[in-house]
């Protein structure tokens, strides 16, 4: 008989040493979540899958996201849903349905979980991506640009990355963008495009600025840049966020080439590298979308966000060799030697997980040998080893895993005296 096999392009993550240490994407995922935390955002749990114009209208019917990438299928009231590739048109539609924006504004929302692309498979590169994002909606306010950004930072800084930098620009607002586009579509017109590429500089020509091939970019050398031709409102919304990036001591570097993957987009855009993932070398990224919320059916309100590859990050501190987490699945390690003290490190075992300890315990009748292996093996710093003399003097043997030293505590006392050793 087959086995089976996880979907491709799919990471796994389970408890293990190596790259694929479940430890290792909790840290990173709850560390970068733990960040947009402090800053106010509170939690959305966003649906896995959306009606499929949200995402046509909402990131933009040419870009590869939607034209190539997404999940689709009709489910089984032939109604047309997409597995989520991204979290921001999710979140803008939930505070349109919800009337989040009623409650005060900033509305301050981070959210974690699976996101769906069809692409083709490579490090860096899933079908399944994880993300940690955050998304604030309601105020036009440089500061909170700088906020979101410095969100970021300060989340790849407490899991000890530095071989990464931060690349940012600016899309321009309502009153740059018009003259811009015509300016790039007379430069593109002059070019020898292939007639998809024409096709996509039609709908949106800052697409092309995005174009990866060698060729293309070769062509686009001389193109003009949205950063030299932004309006006066816009030019000070940029500068402002630069000037707050400096007063919070986040370094970055001016892109002006820079076009995100969606379309929606406007003034502050910005992206986290790290050259050590390879051709995927995009950690996380973001921006302002000064239009969204209206064109999703919602009222006029900016917003501004990120969302951060969680897997991405993972490999970033593997490239750095950082590893600030713990692989152990529990503290303590039971090991009973017998029916009746099996019994009783059962009770042990759950008054030290009251107590907020993480326990675990040698099932199935295993002998010392084999127990001191799994207790080992799960990591955990002590070993509760109790026998038939111990249960008759009333003590229980305690291992420092680590020293490998043993001494005995009353069985009465040891919990308390556990908990406090390991708080």
């Amino acid at each position: 008989m087959s086995t089976f096999s996880a979907p491709k392009g799919i990471p796994e993550y389970y408890p293990s040493d190596g790259g694929s240490s479940s430890a290792g994407f909790v840290h990173v995922r709850d560390t970068l979540s733990a960040a947009a935390e402090r800053a106010g955002y509170g939690y959305i749990e966003l649906p896995v899958f959306e009606d499929t114009g949200l995402y046509a209208r909402g990131v933009g019917e040419s870009t590869d996201v939607v034209s190539k990438e997404m999940y689709t299928f009709a489910d089984r009231g032939e109604r047309s849903v997409t597995l989520r590739p991204e979290g921001t048109a999710g979140v803008v539609r939930a505070v349109i349905e919800h009337h989040l924006d009623k409650q005060g504004l900033p509305v301050k929302l981070r959210y974690a979980g699976p996101f769906f692309r069809y692409e083709r498979p490579q490090a860096g590169r899933y079908r399944q991506l994880q993300q940690v994002g955050i998304e604030a909606i309601g105020a036009d306010d440089p500061a909170l640009d700088a906020e979101a950004i410095a969100i970021a930072d300060e989340g790849f800084r407490a899991l000890g990355l530095r071989g990464y930098r931060l690349e940012l620009t600016s899309l321009g607002d309502a009153a740059s963008r018009p003259a811009y586009r015509a300016l790039l579509q007379d430069f593109l017109a002059g070019l020898d495009l292939d007639e998809a590429t024409r096709a996509r500089a039609e709908i949106n020509p800052l697409r092309v600025l995005d174009d990866k091939r060698p060729e293309v970019r070769t062509l686009m050398l001389d193109a003009p840049l949205l950063l030299d031709h932004l309006s006066p409102e816009a030019q000070a919304h940029h500068e402002a966020v630069l000037g707050h990036l400096d007063d919070l001591g986040v370094a970055y570097t001016i892109n002006p080439r820079m076009v995100r993957g969606l379309d929606y987009y406007t003034k502050t855009t910005f992206e986290f590298v790290h050259d050590g993932l390879g051709a995927q070398s995009g950690i996380g990224g973001g921006g302002r979308y000064d239009g969204l919320m209206a064109t999703l059916g919602g009222p006029q309100l900016s917003g501004v966000g990120f969302g951060i590859g969680v897997d991405r990050t993972l490999l970033a501190c593997a490239a750095e060799g950082l590893q600030p987490w713990s692989a152990a699945r529990v503290e303590v390690f039971c090991v009973p030697l017998g029916d009746e003290a099996r019994r009783r490190l059962v009770t042990v075992a759950g008054a030290l997980r009251a107590a907020g300890v993480r326990v675990d315990l040698a099932y199935g009748g295993r002998g010392l040998k084999g127990a001191m292996k799994s207790a080992d093996r799960s990591g955990a710093r002590y070993a509760l080893v109790l026998g038939e003399r111990d249960m008759e003097s009333g003590t229980v043997g305690v291992k420092d895993l680590a020293s490998g030293d043993q001494r005995s505590v009353p069985l009465e006392s040891v919990v308390t005296e556990l908990a406090s050793l390991l708080a």
